[in-house]
């Protein structure tokens, strides 16, 4: 006998001893209904056409987001011989080809559009993120007069849709001499109020006593944040990462007000240029479309862990 088989029966031996000579046999596991059956009591489960209007309204709410988007997605790889305006739709190219992604790239400067995308894009999340935290701990956890009234402006500012602030932010960004660039395209994103309140409201389940005995303790304000803030808040930091991220590579209104040269022109405002000029052929205004998506997409994909965590995250870690 193998040592290995020696070991294998050893150890049956004293699992029999240890069991008092009983085989331990497995209880298969009943997989129980979806659904609630008739005369059950257990109303946590939907009745069978419950469950099947639910899948209906599910499927039919999928279509309509992820319709569109699917239609865009087979319109960019579609060649000259096939029909986009056919009805039903067909999603499958019968001559699919990827000369509409190398027509975009060729006509208009793609990349370099989504360079200064990206960079308006990190500076924003850098800008928010950071600052955030230093506002939302002031407002959150910390005491001093005017709390409230600084409250109320944040929220007041958020009641004003941003086309009313428009022309005195135009005003203020020309005076400041950053007209037609990227610092001017920034700096009017670079914190936002909604961010501010997330973080103040994640800083506030933190208990006070715990920030008292860490600065009885000689803990200075940034120690407050780095040991003990930080890690509670980590998750709605990434919630505000995220959204300030999309905001800001989705921006199209105000890039379009500011930037007057074409060579700084951001993403949108190029696909919006790319409409107007290819507005007889929607294969490439989709191809466009697809490369200004795919940034966000792969964002997402990597980082909804950190956002669904950060959504529901509401205790204090120990």
């Amino acid at each position: 006998m193998s040592t290995t088989a020696f070991d294998t029966a050893k150890d049956l031996v004293e699992l029999e001893s240890a069991t008092g000579g009983r085989k331990r046999t497995r209880t298969p596991r009943v997989k129980e209904p979806a659904f609630r059956r008739a005369g059950s009591s257990d109303f946590t489960k939907p009745t069978l056409g419950g469950l099947v209007l639910r899948y209906v309204l599910l499927a039919f709410m999928t279509l309509i987001v992820i319709g569109p988007l699917v239609w865009q997605l087979s319109t960019s790889f579609k060649g000259v011989g096939d029909d986009i305006y056919s009805f039903p739709p067909n999603l499958i190219p019968t001559d699919p080809t990827i000369q509409n992604y190398i027509k975009v790239t060729d006509y208009i400067p793609v990349y370099l559009y989504a360079f200064h995308s990206l960079l308006v894009a990190v500076g924003t999340v850098v800008s928010n993120a950071v600052l955030s935290i230093f506002a939302g701990y002031a407002l959150g956890c910390m005491k001093f007069k005017g709390k409230f009234i600084v409250l109320g402006i944040l929220l007041s500012t958020m009641l004003f849709p941003g086309e009313v602030t428009v022309t005195s932010q135009f005003l203020t960004i020309k005076n400041l001499g950053l007209a037609d660039s990227l610092w001017g395209v920034f700096l009017p994103g670079a914190i936002g109020a909604m961010n501010v309140l997330l973080i103040a409201t994640a800083c506030r389940t933190i208990p006070p006593d715990m920030l008292d005995a860490a600065t009885i303790d000689g803990a200075t304000t940034w120690q407050r944040i780095r040991h003990m803030v930080w890690p509670n808040i980590k998750g709605m930091v990434s919630v505000v990462a995220i959204f300030s991220f999309i905001g800001a590579w989705d921006d199209y209104l105000w890039p379009l007000i500011v930037l007057s040269d074409p060579a700084k022109y951001t993403l949108t405002v190029g696909m919006a240029y790319l409409n107007g000029t290819f507005s007889a052929d929607p294969r490439l205004i989709a191809a466009g479309t697809m490369i200004a998506l795919i940034p966000l997409v792969l964002l997402f994909s990597f980082t909804q862990r950190f956002f669904f965590e950060g959504v529901q995250e509401g205790a204090v870690k120990g």
